[in-house]
């Protein structure tokens, strides 16, 4: 089934989903999130009542647990013109999912479903597919090499990729390096990890060889998830190296960045 065709979303107020992960461990992400699209000239607003986007019990087989967090979303979410969201994951979730969950029989389910599908964007392809922004016009304080780890609902997802390479080739004192393997998981995959530790703790140590054994300083990649299983292996591994969220890394070329 192919994604639901998009409307241009220039010009249109940007409701934030900032995800359950980035709200309750890296709030600085969301932040940087609002600066970067602020920076751009987009006026940001933030649902309150939002809560996930209920992509755990959908992966979980809980089909009618994820319809009624799901309904949950809609309702905050009704007023929107654009969602912009900082995890290729829960993008996914909303774009190819959701109109998966509901039938034509739904009815106001069902057009909610597909309308917040419309309208959904990941935070790097909104800048760049959307806005046809890939040059921010900032700079790093010092120079700073990268090289990015493509998350997998992102990148087989959504086609995700290159909008952030883009965001980095652009912006000033960054320069791109490779990783190896930057298309391979980490070994996260939400509840793969929990139910198959071994063989998430194998893919993980190959992905910490790989960062390790790439002339990048910092990983960046676009879903947090991903960069928590990877910094926890680096971390184990007694490693300096670290990876962080696309937004952190654009925000620290603001003016008075942000650490």
């Amino acid at each position: 089934m192919a994604l639901p065709a998009r409307e241009s979303p220039k010009g249109k107020r940007v409701s934030l989903f900032v995800t359950c992960i980035v709200d309750m461990i890296y709030p600085g992400t969301g932040l940087s999130v609002v600066d970067i699209l602020e920076h751009v000239g987009v006026q940001v607003d933030f649902p309150p009542d939002q809560t996930c986007c209920a992509q755990p019990a959908f992966n979980s087989g809980y089909r009618e647990e994820a319809r009624r967090v799901a309904k949950h979303f809609f309702k905050v979410f009704s007023d929107a013109e654009v969602i912009v969201t900082p995890s290729g994951s829960c993008a996914a979730m909303v774009r190819h999912e959701y109109p998966h969950l509901f039938a034509p029989e739904d009815g106001a389910a069902y057009d909610a479903a597909r309308r917040m599908a419309a309208i959904t964007w990941e935070f790097s392809e909104f800048l760049v597919d959307g806005l046809g922004i890939a040059d921010l016009d900032l700079s790093l304080p010092a120079k700073q090499s990268f090289a990015l780890h493509d998350a997998c609902h992102g990148l087989r997802g959504l086609g995700l990729g290159a909008a952030s390479r883009d965001l980095i080739a652009h912006l000033g004192k960054a320069e791109l390096r490779e990783l190896n393997e930057c298309e391979v998981c980490c070994g996260f995959g939400g509840l793969f990890s929990i139910k198959m530790p071994e063989l998430s703790n194998a893919m993980l140590r190959n992905k910490v060889n790989n960062i390790n054994a790439s002339e990048a300083e910092t990983i960046v990649t676009g879903d947090v998830s991903c960069l928590t299983q990877m910094n926890g292996g680096l971390s184990r591994a007694k490693s300096p190296k670290r990876v962080l969220h696309l937004a952190d890394v654009l925000a620290q070329g603001l003016p008075g960045g942000r650490s």
